[in-house]
């Protein structure tokens, strides 16, 4: 059997398909087994084997979750906390209510559920938590109303576990919004977000939705915008950058004076100015901004014109390292990079030699032709 024959075999399993990687399996695999075992070696340690085995089943569950799943939204760390913490405490208290039954044991199990849902801190080991403490052995109600210090010491060794293997492995945990970069410093939201879907609309889907959705916002809008980017690529089709990038190019040295560049830009009606070296590499790239702030930096326009900067090498002044794409790029993904990154052009590279230049016009014009053909 071929090596894409078993990808294919999988496929056709029942279920739902899993969009993971052989690599991430054993990642996974590996943390849940030292977060389970180490977890219980602890509990054990403190409360003793007998405890620590009545706790072994929501713990492996935890596990499976924080380290399989690390980006869902059941398994963030207030979620494990909070699901831990409260169906302890809901446990305790109906065990001493109403004693060690399997109903009592169903009512905090429901009970546990709706503080979770209240407190947003959906766990569902939590349930399991519920159930060990009404049902748990003789060595668990022995502690009676401090059998919430086990399960929440199983909690916390998870949880510092998984913020210390799953940060290790590559993955981002806990999940935060991302820093939101405004470029302009102004209260308008970045033009993909003005263009395409907003918070309030992801809201709105959620909530026809009605059901849970174990995913957090941000990893439900990253979702979205590859879903958009996908449906953008299949759109223009095979358009890519060497298909509209401009080739006969202007470009300086890192020797070229600060005098020249600007004239070089006010001849040409440029705006970037691409930096080579002798090898012809590109090493840098200089903008009339740049040199607007150089220049203010030496004190004004008249200094410059009097001699005061002209001298200075464009060393001094460029970009550098710089953003460049491949000419093999697909147009559409040059969309969110000369939208919502503050990038007017960037430089097309081949082979480290400049082959050309692709900017926001260029851009412009390829999505209008493309309108065009679609209607």
């Amino acid at each position: 059997m071929t090596s894409k024959a078993a990808p294919q075999r999988l496929t056709l399993l029942p279920g739902q398909q899993l969009h993971t990687r052989p690599r991430e399996w054993l990642r996974a695999t590996c943390g849940a087994a030292i977060g389970l075992f180490v977890s219980v070696w602890v509990c054990q340690l403190v409360f003793g084997a007998a405890v620590a085995t009545l706790l072994i089943g929501p713990v492996g569950a935890s596990a499976i979750l924080l380290f399989s799943v690390p980006s869902g939204a059941l398994a963030q760390p207030w979620s494990i906390f909070g699901g831990y913490l409260v169906s302890a405490i809901v446990a305790t208290l109906v065990a001493q209510l109403g004693g060690h039954s399997l109903e009592m044991a169903a009512l905090a199990v429901a009970l546990s559920l709706i503080a979770m849902f209240a407190l947003r801190c959906l766990h569902p080991p939590g349930g399991a938590v519920a159930l060990c403490g009404v049902l748990a052995g003789p060595a668990l109600q022995a502690l009676d109303e401090k059998a919430v210090l086990p399960v929440m010491l199983n909690a916390l060794t998870l949880i510092a576990i998984a913020l210390f293997y799953n940060n290790l492995t590559g993955v981002r945990y806990p999940k935060r919004p991302l820093p939101e970069v405004n470029l302009q410093h102004t209260s308008d939201q970045p033009a993909l977000q003005r263009v395409g879907f907003s918070d309030a609309d992801l809201d709105a889907a959620l909530a026809d939705i009605g059901g849970f959705v174990d995913l957090t916002r941000e990893d439900l809008t990253q979702l979205v915008r590859k879903v958009e980017d996908a449906a953008r690529r299949r759109s223009m089709g095979t358009a890519q950058v060497a298909d509209i990038m401009s080739r006969d190019l202007r470009c300086a040295t890192p020797e070229t004076r600060v005098r020249e560049a600007l004239d070089l830009l006010h001849a040409h009606r440029l705006r970037v100015l691409p930096v080579l070296d002798a090898e012809q590499a590109l090493v840098g790239i200089v903008s009339l901004t740049d040199l607007a702030n150089f220049v203010g930096r030496s004190g004004s326009f008249r200094l410059l014109r009097r001699g005061g900067g002209e001298k200075s090498p464009l060393s001094e002044v460029m970009t550098s390292p710089v953003i460049a794409v491949s000419p093999q790029l697909p147009v559409s993904e040059l969309i969110p990079m000369l939208s919502s990154q503050g990038l007017h052009c960037l430089p097309v590279v081949e082979q480290n030699r400049l082959v050309g230049m692709v900017t926001q016009t260029d851009l412009i014009a390829a999505l209008q032709d493309n309108l065009l053909m679609r209607g």
